[in-house]
């Protein structure tokens, strides 16, 4: 697995809020049992996908989570980033506190950079309009 399990269970729900909701917000708690992740690991899972931005979260009657833009506007970097951080950008494979460049490169620069390159742009070009709906 790439990704922490929070990653991985935030992209499910938004490639699933992204194909299913039409706009409609989606109960916590129908998205939990849909998916079959436990509902208190995804409130989590969800409420920092709002203070990211991503989702707009309501309470009350009609509340819900829904796409805070288009899908085709939410790249899979902003899903990532809140719960990956410095690891949704990788650096130097062998010496990940430093930067990874051509300059005093480390021994898997040439191997590590390409890797790393393609990983990089996968984030920052797929969007949930790519991914939606795929489970």
């Amino acid at each position: 697995m790439i990704f922490s399990a929070s990653t991985t269970h935030a992209l499910r729900a938004l490639a699933w809020i992204a194909t299913h909701a039409a706009g409609e917000a989606v109960l916590g708690r129908d998205l939990a049992r849909h998916l079959k992740i436990p509902p208190d690991y995804l409130s989590k899972v969800l409420a920092t996908l709002a203070r990211s931005g991503v989702l707009s979260a309501r309470r009350g009657a009609r509340g819900g989570y829904r796409l805070a833009r288009g899908p085709e506007r939410i790249r899979l970097l902003d899903v990532v980033m809140p719960f990956e951080g410095a690891r949704a950008k990788p650096g130097c494979l062998l010496r990940p506190e430093r930067p990874c460049r051509d300059s005093g490169a480390c021994s898997a620069h040439s191997s590590w950079g390409g890797v790393k390159n393609a990983y990089r742009e996968f984030l920052e070009k797929t969007t949930l309009a790519d991914i939606r709906g795929g489970m």
